[in-house]
């Protein structure tokens, strides 16, 4: 388990009192999930939290799957970090744990629905659900998590594994929140077997009693209005507890909402849902992550020198690399050092003969 401390100096008030200025971490830790089905590598994931003393309540987030199978092998939980933060601001522990034939999950995929024309999307959805089950038992015995206040927060794939994890909810879970939650979008605007998928959710609706905000955006690809309100009536009609949020449209394809650059839309609705849930959330919010200043390349062009304060504003395991003319490339949120010094020097040796690696993380290079 690898534990990265990241520091920002801000000043702010700590939402259980006023305090003096001082400087705030967060914690995060790469993290193995222990899964029978998925032995032995477990269920790949990171952890975020600030790092004061105490529980903290946990906010579980699953991501959505790729339509490109080939794509799966390719997830990190790193790649969640933004949405994290928005939670780990609020006062929340939080995690992003990848499920079963994701990244480097062990136990291979699980949540395949079968045949298009004849979609199994009860048995896809539950089996996601399994390992979500699994990472709270996994999470809820840590000594840094509250394991009475707890949330599951999932997007696609992961938004429909939520729902279908409210019908067997672990101990703790308080509520949960699906966005542009369902299965089957393999071309855009088009789903398998839609019937099978409205009647999965009407399954899941029997039997769910926790409380469950859901947001779909008004011009998602993958599940339109139209029929994400036919999975709303499934669900309520068989006695699910559903907020329904029909969001505004959001970039070229609303099923990208809940993103770093969506979070002005989603975030005030989460936070809506939460109040009227009587859950917790640090007021004002703790500052966001930002490494510490360092200076950029003096090579680098006007646009160069924002992305370079953009790569300084975004998570580790990152890498900034230059070459002496002022070509360069970064990347972030990476499962490793080396796996973001390797694709830096990639993306800027596509533009000259000679890179190096000027940052990594929140340091300079020794190269």
């Amino acid at each position: 388990m690898k534990r990265v401390r990241l520091t920002i100096s801000a000043l702010f008030l700590v939402f259980s009192a006023p305090s003096p200025a001082f400087a705030q971490n967060y914690i995060i830790e790469d993290i193995r999930v222990p899964d029978s089905a998925a032995a032995p590598q477990g269920l790949e994931g990171v952890f975020l939290r600030p790092a004061g003393h105490g529980r903290y309540p946990l906010a579980l987030i699953s991501h959505g799957s790729p339509r490109d199978p080939a794509e799966r092998p390719q997830l990190a939980p790193q790649g969640m970090l933004p949405q994290m933060m928005e939670f780990a601001q609020r006062g929340w522990a939080t995690a992003a744990v990848l499920r079963r034939g994701y990244g480097q999950s062990g136990g291979g995929w699980a949540e395949s629905f079968g045949p298009c024309d004849n979609a199994n999307y009860i048995r896809a959805g539950r089996a996601g659900a399994d390992d979500l089950r699994a990472a709270f038992a996994y999470l809820s015995r840590r000594a840094d998590v509250d394991p009475h206040r707890m949330i599951a927060v999932g997007v696609s794939a992961g938004g429909f594994a939520t729902v279908a994890l409210t019908e067997n909810p672990p101990r703790g879970l308080l509520a949960a929140i699906s966005f542009a939650g369902g299965r089957g979008s393999e071309n855009a605007d088009t789903v398998c077997d839609a019937p099978a998928l409205i009647e999965a959710f009407h399954t899941f609706g029997s039997r769910s009693r926790v409380p469950l905000l859901w947001v779909y955006a008004a011009n998602d690809h993958f599940f339109g209005p139209l029929l994400a309100d036919q999975f709303r009536q499934a669900f309520a009609g068989a006695g699910g507890n559903v907020a329904f949020v029909h969001a505004s449209a959001f970039g070229s394809d609303g099923h990208q909402l809940f993103s770093s650059s969506g979070r002005q839309i989603w975030a005030p609705i989460v936070d809506s849902f939460l109040a009227r849930q009587h859950l917790p959330r640090a007021d004002p919010l703790l500052p966001p992550y930002a490494s510490p200043p360092l200076a950029p390349p003096r090579q680098l062009s006007v646009s160069g020198r924002k992305d370079f304060a953009a790569y300084l504003a975004a998570f580790p395991h990152k890498a900034f690399a230059v070459s002496a003319n002022g070509a360069y490339g970064w990347r972030t949120a990476r499962r490793r050092d080396a796996e973001a010094e390797s694709g830096a020097l990639r993306l800027c040796g596509a533009h000259a003969s000679t890179c190096h690696v000027y940052a990594v993380d929140d340091r300079a290079s020794s190269q």
